[in-house]
């Protein structure tokens, strides 16, 4: 962050060997530094709201639901954890990939919280814009309450920078969803990744992908500001 001037951030838990033990994101928003970081918990499908609550006190701002590694069998059924986050004012991140939001579209039609969806849907890009899950995240876009992250390029792309094959997608939920509800997200440390990945290197390509100054204004900083309660 000091080496790209990046003063505010949003700090994701990982689905991995942490497990639903958030203490080290905790720790670290404590100790923000001068700097506003807000965090993303991961939590089990009957968590509390007393939890939640103690979480959003310490500047979590969200619940990470990762379909695209743990599969959505997982999340079919968590009406009652969406309507906790919606009461808390929370928001659901959930990263899906290739067909898997059309599983879970039922559950966000019906459910109320705001939600995020993380590293543009992960489409399968060999399958078009129009393939039906692509679509049905672009049908989201009408309801006022879902967001997308303009990110992961490298993880559905399938080719290395720039990333051509999923450049198209990106265009596409920024005019469905409007620079006023999509974010940019770094996708570091790059867990997973299958070649060497610099932060740099994808924020430039944010940059050459997204001319537009007002545009990018929005995306890296109005938006998230709006979402996460981000002040100046």
């Amino acid at each position: 962050m000091q080496a790209y001037g990046i003063r505010h951030s949003v700090i994701v838990q990982p689905t991995s060997a942490y497990g639903y033990d958030n203490s080290c994101l905790l720790d670290t928003l404590a100790r923000n530094k001068g700097r506003q970081h807000k965090g993303v918990v991961v939590v089990p499908n009957d968590v509390t709201s007393e939890t939640l609550a103690q979480y959003k006190a310490q500047g979590v701002v969200g619940v990470a639901l990762n379909a695209a590694l743990l599969g959505p069998e997982r999340f079919l059924k968590i009406d009652a954890l969406m309507g906790r986050l919606a009461e808390l004012d929370l928001y659901a991140q959930i990263q899906v990939k290739d067909n898997q939001l059309l599983a879970l579209l039922p559950l966000l039609q019906r459910t109320r919280p705001r939600v995020l969806i993380d590293h543009s849907g992960r489409p399968d890009a060999s399958a078009g814009l129009q393939q039906p899950a692509f679509q049905a995240l672009l049908s989201l876009a009408s309801n006022g309450r879902t967001f997308v992250k303009l990110s992961g390029l490298s993880q559905y792309s399938r080719q290395r920078y720039p990333y051509a094959y999923a450049q198209p997608y990106q265009l596409a939920l920024l005019q469905a969803f409007t620079a006023e509800n999509c974010m940019w997200g770094t996708d570091w440390p790059f867990l997973r990744a299958h070649q060497h990945m610099e932060l740099g290197t994808v924020l430039t390509n944010f940059g050459e992908l997204f001319p537009n100054a007002n545009d990018r204004h929005q995306i890296l900083w109005e938006t998230p500001k709006r979402l996460f309660g981000f002040t100046a």
